[in-house]
């Protein structure tokens, strides 16, 4: 799994050197940072179900017509695979925050995933949308730290980038 730290060495690997100065700035730094990751993780863990329902919900709410015959929340089946998605995603990025790096996300929840959206003819604006909810959601102190919260955020921005 891609983390900093495997980053950091697969580089310096390829490029036949030692990990630099910059290279073990860059590991210090996301070890610095993983208290504030695990609380973030920790507080995800502990409220994923409301989290990943609430975007749910907020993403359906912007485009009610999705509930529409045939299309892609149509049926109790395909609601159930709408909202099991954006909780996969959401569990991605609590993996992200406990790795310290992208690589869950990158792996199992982006490559490929525009295709595989564009293949079943499933919008990705939906999934954006929820993203951008759970981002704007969170509130620091009362969900988690403020530097817990912009982890948290750093990690829905990718994944929003990335399906935009």
């Amino acid at each position: 799994m891609k983390s900093v730290v495997t980053t950091v060495i697969a580089a310096a690997d390829a490029a036949g050197r030692y990990p630099s100065l910059s290279d073990l700035e860059s590991v210090q730094g996301s070890i610095q940072r993983a208290t504030a990751r695990l609380e973030a993780a920790d507080k995800l863990a502990k409220n994923i179900d409301t989290v990943a329902k609430e975007a749910y919900d907020a993403c359906i709410k912007k485009y009610p017509y999705l509930n529409n015959s045939g299309e892609a929340n149509s049926t109790s089946e395909f609601k159930a695979k709408c909202a099991r998605d954006i909780k996969h995603y959401m569990r991605l990025i609590q993996y992200c925050l406990v790795v310290g790096g992208t690589g869950p996300l990158d792996e199992w929840g982006i490559a490929g995933a525009r295709e595989v959206y564009r293949a079943l003819s499933l919008p990705t604006a939906p999934y954006v949308e929820a993203l951008s909810f759970a981002r704007n959601r969170g509130c620091a102190p009362r969900d988690m730290s403020p530097q817990a919260l912009l982890e948290y955020n750093a990690l829905l921005d990718y994944a929003i980038n990335s399906l935009s």
